[in-house]
């Protein structure tokens, strides 16, 4: 019986859920691209954690919220920021997951300059059926331009 690479892999344990973590994850880029709030923070749990690309702490779904509300969609001066998976390694005894990947920080808009960039991890877990992020870890790599004034943690 011949089996093809693709009906292996769909076969393999946790597929289907990689492919839904995948795709929630397109989802809030585009949602942060259009600058969605509501919609980018439909991803994180309430009790949602994350250290920025330069170190700075902060923890629940308001105050990350606040980082979105707080830029100005139209400003030339605003970074649109963008995840990219490079691997996402879902659990077998636990609805947990664990992505990691690359993310960029574009000037503008999401077709602008890459200004800041680096490599992230996220952890989701799922709920009611639904992926969600419960923390993320950014860190910067690179800077150029308008990513290199931004301060980092003391």
């Amino acid at each position: 019986m011949l089996i093809t690479a693709s009906a292996a892999a769909a076969d393999l344990p946790g597929t289907a859920e990689r492919a839904a973590i995948k795709a929630a994850r397109l989802q809030q880029n585009a949602a942060i691209a259009r600058h969605n709030v509501d919609e980018i923070a439909a991803f994180w749990t309430d009790d949602v954690t994350i250290c920025r690309g330069l170190g700075i702490q902060l923890a629940g779904k308001p105050a990350y919220r606040k980082l979105f509300e707080e830029d100005d969609p139209v400003s030339p001066d605003q970074i649109v920021y963008e995840r990219s998976p490079t691997s996402i390694d879902v659990g077998s005894a636990w609805p947990l997951a664990f992505e990691t990947g690359v993310w960029k920080g574009r000037l503008g808009n999401s077709k602008g300059p890459v200004v800041i960039r680096g490599r992230y991890s996220a952890q989701w877990v799922k709920r009611a059926g639904k992926w969600l992020i419960r923390s993320e870890v950014f860190v910067a790599l690179a800077g150029s331009g308008a990513g290199l004034q931004m301060k980092a943690a003391p």
